[in-house]
């Protein structure tokens, strides 16, 4: 190899293993997502359990409990959509367990126009998945308490409102009689990492054949 080339064949070869690299870092992710995901979703449809009397959030989100007790008449809204009623307010409550303990209910979600309307009190059982939500960050608005406007789900502000423990339980079915369109915790995380493996590799590819054209440009323009 001449000596003019082999800078760009270094340069070029540097640059091939790099994204070979990136795209292999990609595939390792798309393994442990994929199963990350799985295991979330074999406990989001698990059969309920009781409430356990000790939780830990790192090692209870998304475990299938099952709860009896009245369902209180407080309520924050936290502003939500969904597609069944578009633009609306999840209604958070308290709900008092059997054995006194209070816990954090999302009921589900209603429309806008539907968010002042009464709601009863009643006793009956709900089914559901405990969630530490973490939908908020330092561009989220503040919370409107004066209008009961919330614009996230943290455990620990709705708990000291609704004086209850920092559990949260989404609803998923209830034997209640009436109340908002119920929404169950669902995965809307995304997995692209196979994409963004064979965008990876795909650039790997083209450095590879530029590199190739580049070196034959210089080999036959200094014969």
């Amino acid at each position: 190899m001449s000596k003019p080339m082999i800078i760009p064949a270094l340069f070029g070869v540097i640059g091939v293993i790099v994204l070979v690299m990136l795209g292999n870092w990609q595939i390792d992710r798309l393994a442990w997502k994929t199963t990350m995901l799985a295991n979330i979703e074999t406990r989001l449809s698990a059969p309920p359990v009781p409430l356990p009397d000790v939780l830990v959030p790192d090692q209870d989100r998304f475990l299938s409990v099952q709860v009896s007790g009245e369902m209180g008449s407080d309520e924050i809204h936290v502003l939500s959509s969904s597609p069944a009623t578009g633009p609306g307010f999840r209604i958070i409550v308290p709900f008092t367990l059997a054995d006194g303990r209070r816990i954090l209910v999302d009921r589900g979600i209603v429309p806008d126009q539907f968010k002042n309307d009464p709601r009863p009190v009643e006793n009956g059982t709900l089914f559901g998945n405990l969630l530490w939500a973490a939908d908020f960050d330092k561009y989220t608005p503040q919370n409107d308490i004066e209008g009961n406007i919330w614009f996230s789900r943290a455990a620990e502000p709705l708990a000291k409102a609704l004086n209850t423990e920092p559990v949260f339980l989404v609803m998923r079915s209830t034997t209640l009689s009436s109340g908002p369109l119920p929404l169950a915790v669902g995965l809307n995380t995304p997995n692209n990492h196979l994409e963004y493996a064979i965008t990876w590799f795909g650039f790997a590819i083209v450095w590879a054949f530029m590199t190739l054209y580049l070196l034959w440009r210089i080999k036959h323009r200094t014969n």
